[in-house]
């Protein structure tokens, strides 16, 4: 690794990101439940109220609808604030703003306003959190036109790609697993963005693509990495961007390898999975298939409590690897 890159966890990059995207631009805020002096639910904003001060670390009453309609309504004004949920599950609460206002007023108006405003929402599973803190929501959102919505993997990307949402016109929806909070990886100190609507390779191979998301991107490398051993060849792509989604390089990977299968946290019917194979359904990469498209979601049922039940509701490297070695050798 070169000795000029640091290593930072990917809740040290965000916290940096938006520390950059403060000192860059005075309409940049925050706000959010226990943002200030506690630092966050997960710690991520850490010490940000002492850098900047109480007027632009704002922490806000317990109402994700009225937060919600302040910062859209702030960022109609010109602002550009970064809304933090405590839980991605409490988005629920705040689908009127988020949904009717934030995604439709550029539409609405004849594009003679934006609407600048980035919302973070730490997600999935794998804290004992149970049914009401543990869900992954995205394709909800996805499912809105208007709305931009992200899913960084990686610490590089969760500070790069938070620096282009803030700089984005639109509404920018960022779902942060909880799990990669811990996770350390290069970061480079400044400024830079990485693409938002841009796929990433994280792994080539030519007998089967893994598309996955988030969290999930990781269990593919790790999967990928056994099945190497057994002579099949993996390649992994991190989708990033639910909405806008890259379908050209979704498209070029299955062209290659003739195998898909498609790996997310989410529950599985109605999951970004199904967007992606219809796409591929859709496209020209159908007649390169050699096997039926194969969709690897979590289970049809709530979060449990019980961390082992937990663990069996969603894929775990174990699933992929079963999966995959049947995709490959014909067993689906």
């Amino acid at each position: 690794m070169d000795a000029m890159v640091r290593e930072l966890s990917y809740a040290q990059a965000i916290q940096e990101a938006m520390a950059i995207a403060m000192e860059m631009d005075e309409r940049v805020f925050l706000m959010g439940e226990d943002i200030g002096v506690y630092g966050g639910a997960f710690q991520v904003t850490g010490d940000l109220v002492e850098r900047f001060g109480t007027e632009r670390v704002i922490d806000t009453p317990i109402s994700e609808l009225g937060g919600a309609g302040v910062a859209v309504g702030a960022a109609l004004t010109g602002m550009r604030p970064i809304f933090e949920f405590q839980f991605s599950d409490f988005v629920t609460l705040a689908m009127e703003q988020i949904v009717n206002q934030a995604a439709k007023m550029r539409f609405m108006l004849g594009g003679e306003v934006s609407v600048p405003v980035v919302m973070r929402f730490p997600a999935g599973s794998g804290t004992g959190a149970a049914a009401q803190h543990s869900q992954s929501l995205e394709a909800w959102l996805g499912h809105v036109p208007g709305l931009k919505v992200i899913q960084p993997a990686t610490p590089y990307d969760a500070k790069g790609m938070l620096l282009a949402a803030v700089a984005d016109p639109d509404p920018v929806m960022i779902f942060e697993h909880k799990l990669l909070y811990k996770m350390k990886g290069p970061v480079p100190e400044g400024y830079y963005t990485v693409p938002i609507g841009k796929a990433d390779i994280r792994r080539e191979g030519r007998d089967l693509t893994i598309v996955a998301t988030s969290i999930m991107v990781q269990k593919a490398l790790d999967a990928a990495a056994t099945l190497e051993a057994e002579g099949i060849d993996v390649e992994v792509v991190d989708l990033r961007t639910i909405r806008p989604m890259d379908k050209q390089t979704v498209i070029d990977s299955v062209k290659k390898t003739s195998r898909l299968m498609c790996v997310y946290e989410a529950v599985k019917t109605l999951g970004i999975g199904a967007e992606v194979s219809a796409m591929i359904a859709e496209s020209e990469a159908f007649d390169y298939l050699d096997a039926p498209i194969v969709r690897l979601g979590g289970a049809e049922t709530p979060i449990p409590y019980n961390p082992e039940l937990e663990k069996a509701t969603v894929p775990q490297v174990p699933d992929i690897i079963t999966a995959a070695r049947d995709l490959v050798k014909g067993v689906r």
